[in-house]
């Protein structure tokens, strides 16, 4: 049974990232060792790139009573390998169709045997 369960999530796993039409690069923003001056600063670094992903987005629509219209806003969500660790903070710029966004995760990862969810926010600046 447990092979037969196996075989399903690795094939759900090339289904799903047959599905990935973009590439992230990841950073973080760490202290970094001038090897010349020996004086520490914090810079951004690239820890991972061109890793396949996909962004999915969704649009909210929230109704206050009290407003007369409805705010719309949306929701970016990015698919990626479960074997990624992205950790909180980290910058992460995406290409999909064309187009390139700086993202920030903002929340823990949902994490499946076949992939995992993080949702994002625009990138505004380094904490």
């Amino acid at each position: 049974m447990g092979n037969a369960i196996q075989a399903a999530q690795k094939a759900a796993r090339k289904a799903i990232e047959a599905t990935y039409t973009g590439a992230v690069t990841i950073s973080e923003y760490q202290k970094v060792k001038d090897p010349v001056t020996a004086l520490t600063s914090y810079k951004e670094v690239v820890v991972l790139e061109n890793q396949p992903c996909k962004l999915s987005f969704e649009s909210i629509t929230t109704t206050i009573q009290t407003e007369a219209a409805a705010t719309i806003s949306q929701a970016v969500k990015l698919f990626i390998s479960p074997d990624i660790t992205i950790k909180p903070g980290s910058k992460l710029t995406v290409t999909q169709t064309g187009v390139t966004t700086e993202y920030s995760s903002s929340g823990v990862p949902a994490v499946y045997p076949t992939h995992q969810e993080i949702m994002l926010e625009l990138f505004d600046s380094w904490a």
